[in-house]
């Protein structure tokens, strides 16, 4: 007995498409309708109620992948995705990563096995030609992540000038000795490459030291935060850095906390500049400065041109909404 991939197989087209003609979906071209239907006749496929009902509910599921739904970033995006989503008639499917690639492929999986029609990815652990091979069974939009000469659909800021810029308002105000915390490696292509290469670019026009004390890895949360400060505040006095450029509000908060209960002043020992400008950071004891995300537009673009994918329709991104401000508050 023919199955639906059979028909798409016949016809020459995905069996998402396929699958939006059996739910009859408004966007798919009168070509396409004659192709499948032929294909099914041919066939002599006759889909099951039953089946048809269960299609239609994957139909209108959208994937989201994320590194942690605690960080409060990553909190804000999937309720906004979700927001514009449901606007629409969409359900969303969450699932985290925790730096993770295996969990990746799961979901990349679950898109594959049509238990989601398409993936929104908010984090990437894995090659990206791996994930553009994926595309093949359903629409995949990378959210807030950027990499070049990817065939990937990605919506994301300039994060390297923007944070050239945070790096360059700090050395102006005469900060010379500049530490940085990053959620990734340091490795090629990995997570917050665009983060440091602004951070770089912006020490090394001012000729400033980059030392490996000064240098954190791998730090998320709050707690990442504070370790960090309390292995600084062990550097001698002298070696000490007089500023930090942090990967999140919350490694940044981390720092703050440690450093003022450790009796230290900020921004006189140690000025603190985040990244995302998560909305408690304008009444933390010493109010953050950092990088306003447009996280509201993140969302609501992504999700936009992931549902024109699926409807088979074009979508022009609204790029006036996806710039990177920098705040300045009394932290730096």
């Amino acid at each position: 007995m023919a199955t639906i991939k059979d028909v798409a197989k016949r016809a020459g087209l995905s069996v998402s498409t396929v699958s939006r003609y059996l739910n009859k979906h408004p966007y798919i071209s009168e070509d396409k309708r004659k192709r499948i239907q032929t294909a099914m006749d041919e066939l002599h496929y006759r889909p099951s109620t039953v089946a048809t009902q269960l299609r239609s509910k994957k139909g209108k599921m959208i994937g989201i992948l994320v590194s942690r739904i605690v960080n409060p970033f990553f909190s804000q995006l999937v309720d906004a995705i979700e927001k514009c989503a449901k606007a629409q008639g969409y359900n969303v499917l969450v699932m985290q990563t925790y730096d993770d690639q295996n969990a990746e492929i799961n979901m990349l999986e679950m898109l594959k096995q049509h238990v989601i029609s398409g993936l929104i990815m908010c984090s990437i652990e894995g090659d990206p030609k791996e994930i553009e091979a994926y595309q093949e069974f359903g629409p995949i939009v990378l959210c807030n992540e950027a990499i070049p000469d990817s065939k990937l659909p990605q919506i994301y800021t300039d994060q390297a000038s923007a944070s050239f810029e945070a790096v360059d308002y700090l050395i102006q105000k005469g900060y010379q000795r500049i530490a940085y915390c990053t959620g990734g490696t340091l490795t090629t292509g990995g997570h917050g490459n665009s983060r440091t290469e602004g951070f770089e670019k912006a020490i090394n026009k001012h000729g400033l030291p980059m030392k490996i004390d000064w240098i954190f890895k791998q730090v998320h949360t709050i707690q990442d935060g504070q370790q960090v400060a309390k292995k600084m505040l062990a550097l001698p006095e002298d070696g000490r850095p007089d500023a930090v450029f942090t990967s999140s509000d919350e490694v940044a908060i981390g720092i703050l906390k440690e450093y003022l209960e450790a009796g230290r002043k900020v921004p006189e020992d140690l000025a603190i500049l985040g990244f995302d400008n998560q909305p408690f950071t304008d009444v933390l004891a010493v109010p953050l400065t950092t990088i306003a995300q447009p996280v509201e537009a993140l969302g609501k673009e992504s999700t936009n041109l992931m549902i024109a994918k699926l409807e088979e329709r074009s979508y022009e991104v609204d790029q006036s909404q996806l710039h990177l401000t920098l705040i300045k508050r009394n932290s730096a």
